[in-house]
């Protein structure tokens, strides 16, 4: 789904839902985007969501992932069309969860080792 609604959030999070083991219960970290913290999301029973803090991306991992991204396979092009964009992307997401070493290393934060 190549748009952030509260629909594409409730189909991620039905995704999610039917991954987690039977009597077993998610906690999904997230930030406070719209689609994330509307009461017209409907979450799934075991599923939990915690909203980070306002304006702290330093809490959320995958705002580094993003910028690997942009760094590595989406910054500083060109697309012909949407079509094009959508394409870039999802190679780019595919080459990165290839590479969970790399997924590991980018989002680890080595300030919550002291704890």
């Amino acid at each position: 789904m190549p748009r952030c609604t509260t629909e594409a959030m409730a189909h991620h999070l039905e995704e999610i839902s039917g991954t987690v083991a039977p009597g077993a219960h998610a906690v999904l970290l997230l930030d406070q985007a719209g689609w994330h913290t509307t009461k017209k999301l409907p979450v799934p029973d075991n599923i939990t969501l915690l909203p980070l803090p306002a304006r702290s991306p330093e809490l959320n991992p995958v705002e580094n992932l993003w910028q690997f991204l942009r760094d590595n396979w989406l910054g500083n092009r060109i697309f012909k069309s949407y079509a094009d964009i959508l394409d870039h992307c999802c190679d780019a997401w595919n080459k990165l969860i290839d590479q969970p070493w790399r997924i590991m290393s980018i989002g680890l934060r080595q300030w919550t080792h002291g704890f």
